[in-house]
């Protein structure tokens, strides 16, 4: 396995000579604010939602299509990027991938119609899908095991800190610029902007003797044993459970604290809260994850996050809850995910390390699809209470649980996972 500095040394010469090395450091970096490109998209927008649904005439919970679409079709987009990356490398697909990221927010800034909008956003989650998936199977290219969770979770604290302020800078925008287009403009500056970077300092990461042929029968095989590997699918399937409970909270979130807690405008400000909670989690979970191991912190944070659910549904059930009682627990529960995701993500990818973009596209499908749609499920369900929300966190919980067994074959709480298991 190597953890030197990245280097493209099997790269032709010609190619990488004015190419620096890249260190951890800014390669952790670099994979956040790649993957936050897609939080900021799925984020900005939520306080202009009302804005858009009054311009465009989108009634009722029909506004949540704006994000839901991005997010379902991301879903389905993640299925293609691997085997091309697998094949020609990270770095031509990223680009292509960052490409279509801003032609399509700069498309839909230009949308005169609330259909051609959620069109135009469902193509960009599809096109842009490569800034979701590709990151890991970097990351995967230099490290595995544990090592892997910590880079990654140090990955999720610097990327969650653009959800927790994506909605400060809509509303800013918003209020600045007037109309909120001028939000999916700000999506393509900063697609821009992480091109520029990774042209300038991102080398190959896969490795020549890695190279796969684009052979359909050979990617539906790696595809499918990334999916379907006992020790691996619970973990994938839980993931999505659990964040598609996540999902809901996001769609819903702007009516759900805005509107039926009359929050108001401090709605940008409670939201960074829970996600800056999120955050810290993952902070907190590199710093103690290569020592107890991912799979023994996560699932203590699983059973945790069973129990603070539990709790939720109790409250919202209350005729008289109030922003006091739902946004700490939910706070408490989205810090939960701070020890889960990225230990579930880096144990489904750890046995695939020579088709890791095949089996982080395959894996990044499932998760974003089933999570999307029962986001967009959860969110669709939104009755003016917290009740849906609670009830949909508790069951996915528990499903989520009961997957990770089945992949543990019922034995909870394993060791640390060494870098070249």
């Amino acid at each position: 396995m190597r953890t030197e500095q990245l280097a493209a040394g099997e790269r032709p010469q010609a190619e990488t000579a004015h190419r620096p090395k890249i260190g951890e450091r800014e390669l952790i970096w670099m994979m956040a604010l790649l993957m936050a490109c897609n939080a900021f998209g799925i984020d900005a927008i939520l306080p202009a939602l009302n804005a858009v649904a009054t311009d465009l005439g989108a009634t009722g919970n029909s506004r949540q299509f704006v994000v839901g679409a991005y997010l379902l079709a991301a879903g389905f987009g993640t299925l293609v990027p691997g085997a091309f990356a697998d094949r020609y490398g990270r770095r031509p697909v990223l680009f292509t991938a960052l490409f279509c990221y801003i032609a399509f927010s700069i498309a839909c800034a230009l949308a005169t119609s609330f259909d051609a909008l959620v069109i135009l956003r469902a193509a960009q989650g599809f096109f842009a899908a490569g800034i979701i998936a590709l990151p890991p199977a970097i990351i995967r290219d230099r490290v595995g095991g544990d090592k892997m969770a910590r880079m990654m979770s140090l990955i999720f604290v610097i990327f969650l800190l653009v959800p927790a302020i994506a909605p400060s800078i809509g509303q800013g925008v918003l209020q600045i610029m007037g109309d909120w287009r001028w939000i999916f403009g700000a999506m393509a500056v900063l697609g821009s902007v992480m091109t520029l970077w990774v042209y300038t300092r991102l080398p190959e990461t896969l490795h020549e003797d890695d190279r796969q042929d684009i052979h359909v029968p050979t990617i539906l095989r790696n595809m499918t044993s990334a999916v379907t590997l006992r020790e691996t699918i619970g973990y994938t399937l839980g993931s999505a459970l659990v964040f598609g409970g996540l999902f809901g909270f996001i769609n819903s979130s702007q009516q759900l604290i805005g509107e039926a807690f009359g929050a108001g405008e401090d709605f940008p400000l409670i939201f960074a809260i829970c996600a800056g909670c999120m955050a810290i989690a993952n902070w907190s979970n590199s710093r103690i994850v290569e020592r107890h191991g991912a799979r023994r912190v996560s699932h203590v944070a699983l059973f945790a996050f069973v129990a603070v659910a539990g709790a939720q549904l109790y409250f919202a059930n209350q005729p008289d809850e109030t922003l006091w009682t739902f946004v700490p627990l939910m706070a408490a529960n989205m810090s939960l995910l701070g020890f889960i995701g990225a230990n579930f993500g880096s144990i489904a990818l750890q046995p695939f390390r020579h088709i890791a973009g095949a089996a982080s596209s395959a894996q990044g499908f499932l998760r974003l699809t089933s999570g999307a749609a029962l986001g967009a499920f959860i969110g669709h369900s939104y009755d003016g209470t917290a009740r849906p929300l609670a009830l949909a966190l508790l069951a996915t919980a528990l499903l989520s649980l009961a997957f990770v067994m089945f992949s543990e074959k019922g034995e909870l709480f394993g060791g640390p996972i060494p870098e070249d298991d």
